[in-house]
């Protein structure tokens, strides 16, 4: 059977990225086979070694599940919150395989999450060095012109405060409702509440904000609050923006086709869990 590096092993099942999980090998987090592994140069067998952090099995998917939520305002973008307040999973049905969302949004925002079981891909395309672009649709208030002189100081990146300077960023002026502006911003960073910060720095009061593509990926007329699973060609499209070849396991199992075919015919309505009290 294929052997693989441990800390390639780790990133595969989302646990870090490689150099996040050499870290945790020689902090001495990780065991194999019951023993403390330091070495970083080790190989493991998938399905046969046990493979532990703290002291927790990780386990490598047998296949990867890639899911394209609409996320509605009020929702976490976590798997668990000990508030008990609506999480990103609860839009999914039980039978979904346990995946996570790959970056976040704020529970006051709204838009495009990805969802899946591939760590690979989850720490590329969070990595800063693969400068993803992400496109987002801002409603702020008041009439902002293009000649705005916020629009280019964000152009060249402004202090967000905290020792923060974002990179430099796009923003372009679109549709007036007579008190509101829409802007589209285009940035390739990650930072917490950047875009609010960022307009909070040049005055400008965010009303609503939603997220319409992750590089090449987009809802594609997902209704809020619903989810749709990826094709084929977007998840290759995903990793060829990061500048990778896509494993085997990104290929899709029958299970999943029969999965996805169910739930484009039923529009995956009434599949959303409800939240126990």
């Amino acid at each position: 059977m294929e052997t693989m590096r441990l800390q390639k092993y780790l990133s595969r099942a989302g646990v870090a990225s490689r150099r996040a999980s050499e870290q945790m090998m020689l902090d001495g987090r990780v065991t194999v086979n019951g023993q403390i592994c330091l070495e970083l140069g080790t190989k493991v067998i998938p399905g046969e070694d046990k493979i532990e952090v703290d002291g927790k099995i990780i386990d490598l998917p047998v296949s990867y599940v890639y899911v394209a939520v609409n996320k509605p305002q009020g929702y976490i973008t976590t798997l668990d919150d000990p508030e008990g307040r609506p999480v990103i999973s609860d839009l999914l049905p039980d039978s979904m395989p346990r995946i996570w969302p790959v970056g976040r949004l704020d529970w006051d925002s709204e838009g495009l999450i990805l969802m899946t079981n591939d760590g690979e891909l989850t720490n590329m395309l969070t990595h800063p060095s693969h400068e993803i672009v992400k496109i987002y649709a801002v409603k702020v208030s008041g009439i902002v012109e293009p000649s705005h002189k916020a629009l280019a100081m964000m152009a060249e990146g402004v202090d967000i405060g905290e020792g923060e300077v974002t990179k430099p960023a796009t923003v372009n002026v679109g549709r007036s409702t007579g008190k509101n502006t829409w802007l589209e911003f285009q940035i390739s960073e990650g930072r917490n509440r950047q875009i609010r910060r960022m307009c909070e720095a040049v005055g400008f009061r965010v009303m609503r904000l939603r997220r319409l593509t992750i590089g090449p990926l987009e809802l594609s007329g997902t209704s809020s609050g619903q989810y749709r699973a990826l094709t084929t060609e977007e998840v290759f499209d995903l990793y060829k923006a990061c500048g990778s070849e896509p494993p085997s396991e990104a290929m899709p199992s029958k299970r999943q086709k029969k999965r996805t075919k169910k739930a484009l015919h039923t529009g995956n309505s009434g599949n959303k869990k409800k939240r126990k009290k």
